[in-house]
Formats: structure tokens, C-alpha cells, sequence
């Protein structure tokens, strides 16, 4: 273990924990938290940890010092359970109980661990230091909100929220589509439990892209279905061919937009557009989304079939040279603002504002206007 880490590793017999197998298992506790490991299940290495569950991933962010060490994580793996010493459930950022992993499940994730790359990141270099793509590559399903898909975005996700990345641009590596939503395959095989679980996990993805400090954009190049629209909607930006087609269909399949479709498209386009669209479950291409201010920007496709990501690639340039954290304050301020009345809305720009006083990059601006240069920020 790492230096001032109290972790602390002992046997534990047959049938004593919670749902621990026939043999041994392990268990691992810091300050509240205690971790059951069955001896079968330590072969993976510490590099798939992020990879196998929501459970890892919130314990792993929980316990930094775990998180850092080389030991004792780099050869187990997460099996039944997280569970408090008090006995309550281990909860997730928003409160709700992080289900147990089941048999099933764990043999699922395991092989989740070693899937190919569905998502993937990109930092640009050279004038466009700053910028951060998310690339979506499952080729197979166009994108489909699969399991793997989900929780490798997750943790990508999760990994952006401290970066020091300017701007973030979502976009799709597979031609004609940003997203088609659902992955209707591996729902048909879900009860109704586990198909709760899942989208409660959606809604959360939607949570973290909508909570990234920087400006987000999405460059919608193709079709963009349900929870592919859903996946735009959580972006501060969007970009659209005009032959792209997007809409929130749930309705044509007996649903209703689950991963906050229907709360912020409403915020989007006024709540009686929204209600039309979600209640016909209507494709609009991306002139009438410019139209309705679904998109920032609409243009013609190219014969790359990438013009709404060139269109955000130069939104993002034109974010780029603009004092950084003027810029996530001023995020924050409309993000929380526009949720609550204009007395409590001033406030919070006022407490935004107070915030970017200090900053060296404001002391830069105002020294750049009298010097008549352009400003150099370096985000402190």
C-alpha cells in the first residue's frame, strides 16, 4: 500500500460475507468502506479496473489512495459487493443504492474489460492545444447505447471532469450516424430491473457530459435517435449537417425519453416544440433543428462526410483563445441560473464574478487592452 493508505487485507470464510462463493475470499477496507474479492477472480490487471463497473469506478474515486497504489489492486477485481460497515447500501453521486454484482453480471463485465474501443479521446496539438475530441468507433451498431459503449464513455467522461482541456468536441467516427441511440439488442435481453439499472446509468452519463467544467459541443454528422439526441442535448453546443436526422422516437417504440430528453430538450426549443416533437416522435433534418435552435449551426454535408465536426472544430477555435476560466464560470453561471428565479440567478453571477477577480488571466486582459495586444492566458 501506498505511504498514510490504511487498508487493510484478511481471510474471510465460506458463506460469512455477502454473497461470497465456496472457498475464500479477500477483503480489503479503508476508513468506512470494506471490499469483499473472491480468490477466483484476481487475474485482471489494474489498467481494466475503470472499465468493469460504475461500482469500481465510484469506489476507485472514493479512495484515491487505493486508486494510486500499486498494491493491492493490481490483481483483483471488484466481485460482489460494496458495502459500508454500518451495513446501508453504497450509494452513488446521486443517492441511489449501487446494485449488488451478481454471477451474471461480474462474467458480463469481465468480458466488457477486454471489448474492443468503442470510445476513444484525442487531444489536438500545435494551434489547437486545448481542444479534446471524444470519438465514437462502435462501427458495428452505429454507435448504440451498448453496455460497453456506456461504461467506457462513463469512465472517459469521468476523466475529463479535472482536465485542464479547453473545449470538448463529441464526435462519431462512424459514417452517417453520431448515434443511434439504444441498443435495442441487448435491451430485448434485460428484465425489467436490470433495464431500470441501465437507464438510470444513461441518465447519468447525460449528468456528467451536462457537468464537464468546459464547453462541450457536439458535431452531429448523421443520424442522432433517441438517446443519440439525448448524448447532443447534454452538449452546451451543437453542430449539424443538414442532412443529418435527429429526434427524440421514443414514443414510436413504446417509451418515453429516459436519459433527459424530456427535460432538456424543453429548455432547448420552448416545451410546446418539444412537446410536439417527443409526442409524434418526428426526424427533423439539420436546417429545421437550426430553425427551432436545437443546433447552433447547420451546413452542407461534404463529401467526407464531416462537415458538422469542421464546423465544430471551428467553434471551438473561436472559444479557444478566450480567457478559460472566464469562460467555465460563465458555464456555471447560466447552467445554475437558468434552474432558478432572477434574485437567485443575480447571486450566483455575483458569486461567479467574485471568482474570476482574482485571476491572473483577468489582470492579463485588462493589461492586453491597454497595451493594445492580444490577450495570452494561461487559465490561472
Amino acid at each position: 500500500m501506498t505511504k498514510g493508505a490504511t487498508a487493510r487485507r484478511r481471510g474471510h470464510g465460506a458463506g460469512r460475507g455477502h454473497g461470497a462463493e465456496a472457498g475464500r475470499v479477500q477483503i480489503y477496507e479503508h476508513g468506512e468502506f470494506k471490499v469483499l474479492l473472491s480468490q477466483e477472480e484476481q487475474r485482471l490487471p489494474a489498467s481494466d479496473l475503470g472499465l468493469l463497473t460504475p461500482n469500481m469506478a465510484t469506489l476507485l474515486r472514493r479512495l484515491p489512495a487505493l486508486s494510486r497504489s500499486p498494491r493491492p489492486w493490481t490483481q483483483v477485481i471488484l466481485r460482489e459487493t460494496l458495502i459500508p460497515r454500518c451495513g446501508a447500501p453504497l450509494l452513488t453521486g446521486e443517492g441511489v443504492p449501487l446494485p449488488a454484482c451478481g454471477r451474471a453480471q461480474s462474467r458480463r463485465q469481465h468480458a466488457d474489460a477486454s471489448a474492443a474501443l468503442e470510445v476513444d479521446v484525442r487531444r489536438l496539438e500545435g494551434e489547437d492545444d486545448g481542444i479534446t475530441e471524444v470519438l465514437m468507433c462502435r462501427h458495428r451498431a452505429r454507435n448504440a447505447l451498448g453496455h460497453v459503449f456506456l461504461s467506457q464513455m462513463m469512465n472517459l467522461v469521468s476523466s475529463l471532469a479535472n482536465d485542464s482541456a479547453r473545449v470538448v468536441v463529441f464526435r462519431s467516427l462512424v459514417p452517417g450516424v453520431f448515434c443511434a441511440g439504444a441498443d435495442l439488442k441487448e435491451r430485448a435481453l434485460m428484465n425489467h430491473a436490470e433495464s431500470d439499472r441501465f437507464v438510470h446509468r444513461l441518465r447519468s452519463l447525460m449528468t456528467q457530459i451536462a457537468s464537464l467544467p468546459m464547453p462541450t459541443i457536439a458535431a452531429v454528422d448523421g443520424a442522432a435517435l433517441g438517446g443519440g439526441l439525448e448524448l447532443a442535448l447534454a452538449c452546451d453546443l451543437r453542430t449539424a449537417a443538414r442532412c443529418a436526422q435527429m429526434g427524440l422516437i421514443e414514443t414510436t417504440r413504446g417509451l418515453l425519453p429516459g436519459a433527459g430528453g424530456s427535460q432538456r430538450l424543453p429548455r432547448t426549443v420552448g416545451l410546446s416544440l418539444a412537446k410536439e416533437l417527443i409526442f409524434t416522435g418526428r426526424r427533423i433534418g439539420g436546417q429545421t433543428a437550426l430553425a427551432m435552435g436545437l443546433v447552433n449551426r447547420a451546413v452542407e454535408q461534404n463529401a467526407s462526410g464531416d462537415a458538422a465536426y469542421r464546423e465544430a472544430l471551428g467553434l471551438a477555435r473561436e472559444i479557444l483563445p478566450q480567457a478559460p476560466i472566464a469562460v467555465r464560470l460563465s458555464k456555471e453561471a447560466m447552467n445554475r441560473g437558468i434552474e432558478v428565479d432572477m434574485s437567485s440567478a443575480m447571486a450566483i453571477e455575483r458569486m461567479c464574478y467574485s471568482r474570476v477577480i482574482p485571476t491572473r488571466d483577468r489582470q492579463e486582459g485588462m493589461a492586453a487592452f491597454l497595451e493594445k495586444r492580444p490577450p495570452r492566458y494561461t487559465g490561472e
